[in-house]
């Protein structure tokens, strides 16, 4: 029998089949500062285990984005690793902090599939758990991905498109934050609070980071992400883009850590309520960010925190102080990201 694997097609997904991905892994501090490097990641919570245990925290936990790549990059070989593009995401849910030293191992479960009308990719949709050592689900998030078809001709399975939730029931958030006993906002580099902020406000996070072929190779490793899209230029010079393709993950990473500068203390992502890779990225490339106050909202026997709901837009080589995000019906060609989050924030 074969030794190698090609990864799955469009056609290889059934609806319900359960997908045990492999390679558990365990995080430690040297991934933290990877991240930090990489992205130039800022909240005190996450980059001081002083700061951390003052508000509750055993330690500083790991970045919230950095245990959810980890745990996509699981699903990679067995969902993704022939994608044309990674699509969306809806009704994500952080359960539970991650420190450094925990194994997070994922399963994700089939729960649509759709064959596009060229008959040669078609979606896959998933939802996808990410696990600690102990078995107690940290996060998991529903996702759809664009995958080639191995045999144009094969038979398409019958469409089946999962309804999702528009936003995540605030009342559901705060599981992986302990109650804050204490914050120091001059430490946290920001004194702006939850009623600071207001529905309807917009930010310019102002700065821009251009984007090196190196970074995004390096970064989409340290998550074991496989998927030829990102690394192999000899298959995907003959693709649609003739070049390689930016993990998305990577602009999701790279404009929350931009929003450090606007929202430095809401400390944690609570949710993923929806999110939308609108445009490809590039080496190269330059992005921006600016972010949307969508909704502000109590948590259920919470005085110490609130949550925002924030819709978080990355732009390419177009800085974002006139908020570039839709003409008409149409997303303005500079945008990139459409994200929607719930962050925790001290009241």
């Amino acid at each position: 029998m074969p030794k190698t694997a090609s990864g799955r097609f469009f056609e290889d997904f059934r609806i319900g089949e359960t997908l045990r991905h492999a390679t558990p892994r365990t995080l430690n501090a040297g991934d933290a500062s990877l991240y930090s490097a990489l992205y130039g990641a800022r909240f005190a919570v996450q980059s001081a285990d002083t700061f951390a245990q003052t508000l509750g925290y055993p330690r500083a936990p790991i970045d919230d984005l950095l245990a959810f790549h980890v745990v996509f990059g699981k699903s990679v070989p067995d969902v993704s690793l022939n994608a044309i593009a990674n699509l969306g995401y809806a009704e994500g849910r952080f359960l539970k902090a991650v420190y450094p030293g925990d194994t997070l191992s994922a399963t994700s479960e089939v729960i649509g599939l759709k064959e596009n009308s060229n008959r040669q990719s078609g979606v896959v949709y998933v939802r996808t758990k990410g696990a600690n050592q102990s078995g107690e689900i940290v996060l998991d998030y529903v996702r759809w991905v664009m995958v080639r078809k191995s045999d144009a001709a094969a038979p398409p399975p019958p469409a089946v498109v999962p309804a999702t939730a528009a936003r995540v029931d605030p009342a559901t958030l705060g599981a992986a934050c302990p109650s804050i006993h204490a914050y120091d906002f001059a430490l946290a580099g920001s004194p702006h609070r939850f009623g600071d902020y207001e529905a309807g406000e917009r930010i310019d996070h102002v700065d821009g980071v251009t984007v090196e072929e190196s970074d995004h190779m390096l970064a989409t490793r340290l998550y074991q992400n496989t998927a030829k899209v990102h690394f192999n230029q000899f298959t995907e010079s003959a693709g649609r883009f003739g070049r390689r393709l930016i993990y998305g993950g990577h602009v999701i990473s790279l404009a929350r850590c931009l929003s450090f500068n606007g929202l430095a203390n809401a400390f944690h992502v609570a949710a993923i309520n929806g999110g939308r890779h609108v445009a490809p990225l590039f080496a190269g490339d330059t992005v921006f960010a600016w972010s949307e106050i969508l909704e502000k909202a109590e948590l259920p026997g919470r005085a110490d925190v609130g949550a925002l709901r924030v819709r978080l837009v990355a732009t390419k080589n177009r800085p974002c102080a006139d908020f570039p995000y839709r003409n008409g019906e149409a997303y303005d060609p500079a945008v990139i990201l459409d994200f929607d989050m719930w962050a925790l924030i001290p009241r």
